[in-house]
């Protein structure tokens, strides 16, 4: 590189006044850190600063410098004074050092993890569900808004110091995984832009790191590789483990050229893992097969980090002591202390993440051990044999050699990632990587790069890659990493991947068009199955493969309606995908009409991974049976008869006349045929206006068909077009039509968004606190929130099932409720209320996040409560202490051993199920017939809950 063409190009940037500021971020380590390059300057340097480094020494002490976690202290002086920053006297959270010295002793209020839980695709990313086991006080926040909040911090900091060059303005590149999937990679970009920083670049951590190398040996880089070789980045942080294969090649000038040729799939293992082993470890040594309290917990996982740190090091302790705070009344002088032995920490986490494997070895298929946490933990510790079938899986074929090991090897490796920091790590590593391929060469080891810092080579690389940008530097070519498909179903009812965009695509300015059509129905939900793959690199864009799960996984689906210019015209269309790469790392896909000017963009459709414990949807009630055409012909026909525009039959009886006509009981009816049902109830909704029975019998059949709201393809769009049509708009105030109403949305509560739930309750609950009021006070008249018994019973169960109602919200009713339940004045509602209880007070949601799972003492107060004032003989009262009662084997769900052993003697002496009993004592799923008693009433064929 030769600097007066380096200066001259600087110069022209000056000239053509670019940014000046060239600046990576990287969030993804402990020491989280920002490169910047001056580029006025003519000999230009990367430099590299922590946040704590924009705050001008003395001007504040001890300032929230790392962004790795989320903190928000109680509202005292002493903390409010603590958050105060140079450039605002309104900070409500901390991070860092700050916050993660804090959140020690305060659990419930810090947020960790929070790129891992940004890519985690079993959740709504977008909904406010951390910190996970938060305070019941604790702002929630989503993963994108903590991301958001981290970079809102570094800029603020880097405007407090660069007055004249604000962060928005300047070239900047954010570092992600190189495992993140293209949602992750689209929220990243939304959360920079919600920070203030509307124009960035995304770079994967483990190119960046590779970009630092070449930086810092940007004098004699080709002295150290040369073309033919494979280097190996080996990049483990906290929360993940990326693997990245770098070609080494000739190109056409002469000059060695890098290509990205592969990347690994997303593997949620790294250090934050050998914290919670240790922790597990620890636990068992104090307390056998018991488990320590939440509060003991949660200090000892964050102790182990310290410990692992420190025990890991070369010149480490031989020992070293843990201590523990007590609990309840032993609170001081009641606290636990064991000693850990160096030797025993060193085996139990190298042999348990680096264990020394065989190259043919596989990653065993098993549930984690880690199920407390929320994240989708690798479900193998074995780093090691991840790397080993990263490694055979990208075997270049074109290689002449008589072993796949040997088709597989690296020639140089470069480590990047916390993980490393540890020698004896590093060393282990090395020593199992050599092992695989010594067979045809015993002297064989590989060339290992360094990184002088590994905490800054991220951030260094990544403003590295900003100037390459310009022109100014050694480029690495990486095209798209993964294979994209998208599903078709063909003749043969058999899905098949046609390959959208083929790995190695670069980016474009157009999206590029796929040869082969699709009808495809306008107003209605549209969806397209997308696939990925990180080994199938060479396959065709507009070619169909036969999907093999083992090299093919599932991303969220593209979901879209494609709206006409008339809302209430629905068309059969022609239309073509294409797609398209952007420039900042981002995959757009558009639906354009053949023949016609209409397009649509695409979404990846990120609610159908609803929350941590449910999965993407998977088809199972489709299965659970299809009904001929000329059975839905005759409901049609049916329910033509009272709600069409020449209909002249009674709603009285209808579910019957549908059961006896089709020879199904109501109760056996499929997914399949109620969605039929439904469909053709909205289509049909003027029928409803004939009078209040027409109404009341509508919204009922409406909303049994719509349970539980979520299970089948496009139930999220049906829960939307349903309350469209409903909300607000009843015609008849009569008492039933009300009752239905609120009947109705318990059926499809599963499928209502946060959102709407706040907004569909939020005056009932007014009323309900005022009615509440009146009660305990004794003076002048609660507001009426309900007609009558029926409505009222009604009204809580809606309530109760609402499980996106925030934490506070609903232990209020839950208390509420368990307030009126010994009140003669209530006994008409009585078993409504206990129902309700019961179910806010699950250990196991139906459908809400578990993080928002009422504390295990509201839990066990509550119990205490039900069998003061409640009959347990009652089915519903035991249906109520079991929930509130089941195990879980989640320290933060399940109630203390003591208080669960009384719940199992009253049941047992009041004759409860035996499998309740069972659900109790041992925990495990409900039976159908359980489930029908936990939902409210029964579930359509093939939909389950746990």
């Amino acid at each position: 590189m030769k600097t007066v063409n380096v200066a001259a190009k600087l110069n022209s940037n000056k000239e053509n006044t670019r940014s000046r500021f060239v600046v990576g971020i990287d969030l993804g380590t402990t020491n989280s850190a920002v490169g910047f390059v001056d580029t006025w300057q003519d000999d230009w340097q990367i430099q590299t600063f922590t946040i704590a480094q924009l705050v001008a020494p003395g001007e504040v002490e001890r300032r929230p410098t790392l962004p790795s976690f989320h903190y928000e202290p109680p509202e005292t002086e002493g903390a409010a004074s603590a958050l105060r920053l140079p450039w605002s006297s309104n900070s409500k959270f901390g991070v860092g050092v700050f916050a993660r010295e804090f959140g020690r002793a305060n659990p419930g209020r810090m947020i960790e993890s929070a790129k891992s839980w940004l890519c985690h695709a079993g959740v709504d990313r977008r909904v406010a569900l951390l910190p996970w086991h938060g305070a019941a006080d604790a702002e929630s926040l989503s993963p994108v808004d903590v991301s958001s909040r981290y970079l809102q911090h570094i800029r603020e900091a880097w405007d407090h110091l660069q007055v004249e060059a604000p962060l928005a303005q300047q070239d900047v590149v954010i570092t992600i995984p190189a495992s993140f999937d293209e949602v992750a990679r689209e929220l990243t970009v939304a959360a920079a832009r919600t920070a203030g920083l509307p124009r960035i670049v995304l770079i994967e951590e483990p190119q960046a790191a590779f970009y630092s190398w070449v930086n810092a040996h940007r004098d004699d880089w080709e002295q150290h590789v040369v073309p033919g070789q494979k280097i190996l980045v080996c990049d483990i942080g906290g929360g993940t483990s990326d693997f990245t294969l770098i070609h080494v090649r000739p190109g056409d000038d002469g000059k060695v050229r890098f290509h990205r040729i592969a990347v690994g799939n997303h593997l949620m293992l790294g250090g934050d893992n050998l914290d919670l082993a240790l922790a597990y470890h620890v636990e068992r040594q104090l307390m056998g097969d018991g488990k320590l309290q939440p509060r003991q917990w949660s200090v000892l996982v964050p102790t182990c980090r310290h410990v692992k740190e420190i025990l890991l090091q070369e010149d480490a302790p031989e020992e070293f002591t843990i201590a523990l705070p007590g609990t309840g009344s032993k609170l001081i002088g009641g606290g636990l202390q064991v000693t850990v032995r160096r030797d025993e920490v060193v085996q139990l986490l190298v042999d348990g993440f680096l264990p020394a494997a065989n190259f043919d070895d596989k990653p065993q298929n098993r549930q984690s051990g880690f199920q407390e946490f929320g994240l989708p933990y690798a479900t193998d510790p074995a780093i090691t044999k991840y790397l080993a079938a990263f490694l055979k899986s990208h075997v270049d074929e074109t290689e002449s050699s008589d072993t796949v090991a040997d088709c597989a090897r690296p020639d140089v490796v470069l480590f990047n990632g916390g993980f490393f920091a540890s020698s004896i790590l590093r060393d282990r590593l090395i020593s199992v990587l050599t092992s695989w391929f010594r067979d045809s060469d015993e002297t064989w080891t590989p060339q290992i790069l360094q990184n002088e810092r590994l905490d800054l080579a991220v951030a260094h690389g990544a403003a590295s890659f900003g100037m390459v940008r310009r022109g100014i530097g050694v480029k690495i070519v990486a095209g798209l990493a993964r294979t994209y498909y998208v599903g078709i179903e063909g003749s043969d009812g058999q899905t098949s991947a046609l390959c959208l965009v083929p790995a190695g695509s670069e980016p474009s300015n157009e999206p590029v068009e796929i040869e082969r059509d699709f009808q495809i129905r306008t107003s209605e939900p549209v969806q397209f199955p997308i696939f990925v793959s990180g080994t199938r690199l060479t396959d065709q864009a507009g070619e169909l493969y036969e999907i093999n799960e083992e090299q093919l996984y599932a991303l969220p689906p593209i979901r879209t309606v494609l709206q006409t210019r008339r809302k209430d015209q629905t068309d059969l269309v022609t239309a073509r995908l294409s797609a398209r790469l952007t420039e900042i790392g981002t995959l757009e896909m558009w639906c354009r009409q053949d023949n016609g000017d209409r397009r649509w963009q695409l979404q990846f459709d990120v609610r159908s991974s609803t929350e941590t414990d449910r999965q993407v949807h998977t088809g199972a009630a489709e299965q659970a049976g299809i009904v001929d055409q000329e059975t839905l012909d005759s409901v049609d026909g049916i329910l033509a008869s009272v709600y069409a525009t020449n209909g002249t039959h009674k709603p009285d009886g209808l579910p019957k006349r549908i059961a006896r006509e089709i020879s199904i009981s109501r109760a056996d009816w499929p997914p399949s045929l109620l969605r039929s049902i439904w469909g053709n109830l909205i289509e049909s909704a003027a029928g409803r206006k004939r009078s209040a029975a027409h109404e009341a019998r509508w919204l009922n059949l409406l909303g049994f068909g719509l349970r539980p709201g979520f299970g089948m393809a496009a139930d999220d769009w049906r829960v939307e077009q349903t309350l469209k049509v409903t909300q607000g708009k009843l015609v008849h105030a009569s008492a039933n039509t009300r009752t239905e109403w609120r009947i109705l949305c318990r059926r499809i509560a599963g499928g209502i968004t946060r959102g709407t739930q706040n907004e569909l309750t939020s005056s009932l609950i007014a009323l309900i606190r005022q009615k509440h009021r009146q009660v305990k006070s004794g003076r002048g008249k609660g507001a009426d929130y309900a007609s009558g018994s029926h409505e009222e019973s009604e009204i809580w169960r809606m309530l109760a099932s609402m499980e996106f109602l925030d934490r506070s919200t609903r232990r209020e009713l839950g208390r509420i409720a368990l307030d009126f339940l010994p009140r003669p004045a209530f006994d008409s509602i009585r078993t409504a209320l206990i129902w309700s209880v019961g179910r806010i007070g699950a250990r196991v949601p139906i459908y809400g996040p578990l993080n928002t799972v009422l504390p295990t003492t509201e839990a066990e107060t509550w119990i205490e409560s039900i069998i003061d004032v409640a009959d347990v003989s009652n089915s519903v009262t035991q249906v109520a202490l079991m929930q509130l009662s089941r195990k879980t084997n989640d320290r933060f769900r399940d109630i203390s051993d003591d208080v669960r052993a009384a719940i199992v003697n009253e049941m047992e002496s009041a004759g409860a199920p035996d499998h309740f009993v069972t659900l109790v004592r041992e925990g495990g799923d409900l039976e159908s017939d359980e489930a029908g008693l936990v939902f409210g009433e029964s579930l359509p064929t093939g939909l389950r809950i746990q």
